[in-house]
């Protein structure tokens, strides 16, 4: 099961032209994103995110004492380095780096675990291929945190089985950065298709849910 998480402005931004992006949501929404993550393996980010964002990925909500999920960054050249956050906490918290060259030692020594997978073009690793491997890792259930190259990719390859989209009342503008990059559709019957199963007010944003169709 692969979920696919956005919080945006209400025109599909993530983030305005110069990056900033802390924080569109308010914190009721950012309180649940950290339920959601404690619902699933793993945390999926591509390395645009952690470079930029120098994440924890973990569950920070008050009482939580159960166990944190997997974090895993899509990372081709292996550019996670000892300083970021990932890599320094990687052997209190199972983090994975998955590649589609050979491990790195300064990320096995940190206690990374790196997966390499085959590349399809651009040296971009096959998402069929990374999905089967985190699930053979015992990872069944991810939570995709983005940014909008990875969301677009998991959306092209059919692997989004729900989405959990918050919605701020703000609006960005076209040089805002999208939660989901380019898909490359001819057709609105390619479009990816799904259904709305609920929806909530949490503070003054938006929590929409859906399932694939």
């Amino acid at each position: 099961m692969i979920t696919l998480k956005l919080a945006t402005s209400l025109d599909g931004r993530i983030a305005t032209a110069s990056g900033e992006s802390r924080w569109i949501t308010g914190p009721k929404a950012r309180e649940i994103v950290h339920r959601l993550r404690a619902e699933h393996h793993a945390v999926v980010v591509g390395i645009a995110t952690a470079l930029a964002d120098d994440p924890e990925l973990t569950v920070r909500t008050s009482g939580y004492d159960g166990p944190q999920p997997t974090r895993v960054v899509l990372d081709s050249r292996q550019r996670l380095t000892p300083a970021c956050k990932l890599v320094a906490t990687a052997r209190e918290i199972p983090t994975y780096v998955v590649t589609v060259t050979a491990p790195e030692p300064h990320l096995v020594d940190a206690g990374v675990r790196v997966l390499q997978v085959e590349a399809i073009s651009d040296d971009r690793a096959d998402l069929k291929a990374v999905v089967a491997r985190l699930a053979a890792e015992g990872l069944a259930d991810l939570f995709v945190e983005g940014g909008g190259q990875v969301a677009a990719s998991f959306l092209r390859r059919g692997l989004v089985d729900r989405l959990e989209w918050f919605r701020a009342p703000i609006v960005i503008g076209g040089e805002g950065r999208p939660a989901i990059g380019a898909l490359a559709l001819q057709a609105l019957a390619k479009a990816p298709g799904f259904r709305r199963i609920e929806t909530n007010d949490v503070g003054d944003d938006v929590w929409e849910r859906y399932t694939r169709v």
